[in-house]
């Protein structure tokens, strides 16, 4: 147990005169006053540290994907990042947007309302410009889209969806759904302007041109989600997926893989010069006779043994044998 601080006299006789005098005491305590913190009752935090962790999380596994995807799509190095995981009043978002810019309007299936992703002008013409051969280059003055550009602007807003939600999926199971796009934020309500939204800002560049997309949701339509935003549950989520898939994924991919098959009729040791002095109606004597069964090879390795035949007028082979990992079909030593 630790002692109670005793005061000398001396200490005694200053607080003493310290109060007589009308001092402040807390100075003579050497104490400080805390510092303090704003809060304001119109915009209260609705995201914890931790849920805002695991969201910037979410969308830097988005942004990896992306980079690759776009840089793909428009055929050159294509940089894209979180800079920013805020929440705000809507309003405040919508106030700060330039117009004209493009806006897709997204549902969140299956959650009710609508969530926004913003691409900046700049950025826009820059990717539509190299999808249509030119070099990238924006606009030097801002306009709206036409036809063919909003065509253009909704193929790539959907591969884009498909890249968020497949990083939504190591957390929650949400379908995304491109609705329409606009070209005047303040056309767009999709809730009240004193309701807080999450908002994630990226920056993307593409060649030499530099724009934000910005990814908006308001909070009653993450509600029902609050619960597993959360960084543990990132991890944990994307570990499993990582065990649980990978097999299934592998499989599936190596059944895709195209292999070469051949039929060996047979072997025979030739010399050099015998084969650069062979004429057209020359015969070479193989080691098998007609009624040996035939290697099939896969790749480098005879997998098969088989006999030959003709199916619907074509030659075939019928597999008589599988040979294991050990096994040697004769004239292979």
């Amino acid at each position: 147990m630790v002692p109670p601080e005793v005061m000398s006299q001396n200490e005694i006789d200053s607080l003493l005169q310290a109060i007589s005098g009308g001092d402040d005491i807390s100075k003579m305590q050497g104490t400080e006053e805390k510092p303090l913190k704003l809060y304001d009752f119109r915009r209260p935090d609705k995201f914890s540290k931790d849920q805002m962790r695991a969201i910037q999380m979410i969308h830097e596994s988005f942004c990896r994907s992306l980079t690759t995807s776009l840089s793909t799509m428009v055929r050159s190095m294509v940089s894209v990042e979180v800079v920013a995981v805020d929440q705000l009043a809507y309003d405040e978002f919508i106030n700060s947007l330039v117009q004209p810019t493009v806006i897709g309007v997204l549902e969140m299936y299956p959650l009710s309302g609508n969530a926004l992703l913003e691409v900046n002008n700049q950025l826009t013409f820059a990717i539509i410009d190299r999808l249509l051969g030119g070099k990238g280059e924006p606009l030097r003055k801002p306009r709206d889209l036409t036809d063919i550009e909003r065509t253009v602007m909704e193929r790539v807003m959907m591969k884009i969806l498909e890249h968020l939600e497949e990083s939504w999926s190591t957390v929650v199971d949400i379908r995304f759904r491109f609705e329409t796009m606009e070209n005047n934020p303040f056309f767009v309500q999709v809730c009240p302007g004193s309701d807080m939204v999450l908002l994630v800002t990226m920056k993307t560049q593409i060649g030499e041109i530099q724009g934000i997309m910005n990814f908006c949701i308001p909070y009653f339509v993450i509600e029902p989600l609050i619960d597993k935003l959360s960084s543990q549950q990132w991890f944990s989520s994307t570990s499993r997926k990582d065990t649980e898939g990978a097999l299934e994924a592998l499989t599936g991919r190596l059944q895709d893989v195209s292999v070469p098959l051949a039929l060996e009729l047979g072997h025979s040791i030739v010399s050099l010069g015998d084969v650069i002095q062979l004429q057209t109606g020359d015969v070479i004597r193989l080691d098998g006779t007609a009624k040996d069964p035939l290697g099939m090879r896969v790749g480098n390795r005879v997998k098969f043994m088989c006999v030959p035949g003709v199916r619907d007028k074509n030659y075939a082979a019928q597999v008589t044998e599988i040979l294991g990992e050990d096994a040697t079909p004769e004239g292979e030593e």
